[in-house]
């Protein structure tokens, strides 16, 4: 292979992709935490004994579940507007795609988690004449808390990746950026291979955080 390689250009385009870099961060944090607190109530709509509130959330739930991150970007870009008569910004459109796809996969984990605690545990409590509100917060979600902080850190870690793919609605994320440079510069092994290092580093200690995590859950266990 006759290739002159040229990581040169590459420092030279450190700040653009830095810059991309920012914005990937601005995206992802606050579509966890959406995320984390949107699933919470859905999941309490989902375990609710009430249709009203069951059937809803559960139509959410699957909706965004079963449904491609791509298109649902894709669609709060182009058709969202059309509903609601307001242009949304590249960026606003990602952070409500990326968080309610978020929100769907938290609620089930939350789901899971709650109904992992023996029945039994349930109804001593409301034997004593504590409230649902009561029980949950004493009682479940203390014990479920570690249970589920893998399956969160796991949830974090694959919203870090899907952020790449607000890049097709034009926020100027890091792969946004990377594609720029490379059709710019027609360097693509260089400056991609430099934006899949930078998601690495980016994404690297929460998957080694959530191994080590589950380990330590198991050892205890």
């Amino acid at each position: 292979m006759d290739y002159q390689f040229d990581f040169a250009l590459v420092l030279q385009s450190l700040p653009v992709l830095m810059r991309g870099l920012l914005v990937t961060i601005e995206l992802w944090i606050p579509s966890i935490v959406i995320g984390l607190a949107a699933g919470f109530f859905l999941a309490l709509a989902r375990l609710s004994d009430r249709a009203i509130l069951r059937v809803p959330s559960l139509v959410y739930i699957e909706l965004f579940r079963d449904t491609p991150v791509l298109i649902q970007l894709i669609w709060f870009f182009y058709a969202f507007p059309i509903v609601i008569g307001v242009q949304l910004s590249p960026f606003t459109a990602a952070l409500l795609g990326l968080s309610l796809n978020t929100s769907a996969y938290c609620a089930e984990i939350y789901r899971g988690g709650i109904q992992s605690i023996a029945r039994g545990q349930w109804e001593g409590a409301r034997a004593l004449g504590m409230r649902r509100s009561k029980i949950l917060q004493r009682i479940i979600l203390p014990q479920v808390f570690k249970r589920m902080l893998p399956a969160f850190t796991n949830r974090a870690i694959e919203v870090a990746k899907m952020s790449s793919l607000a890049s097709v609605i034009s926020v100027h994320e890091l792969m946004y950026q990377g594609r720029l440079l490379s059709s710019t510069y027609y360097r693509p092994l260089e400056i991609l291979t430099t934006v899949a290092v930078i998601y690495f580093i980016l994404i690297y200690p929460g998957t080694w955080l959530s191994a080590r995590l589950e380990r330590r859950l198991a050892a205890k266990a």
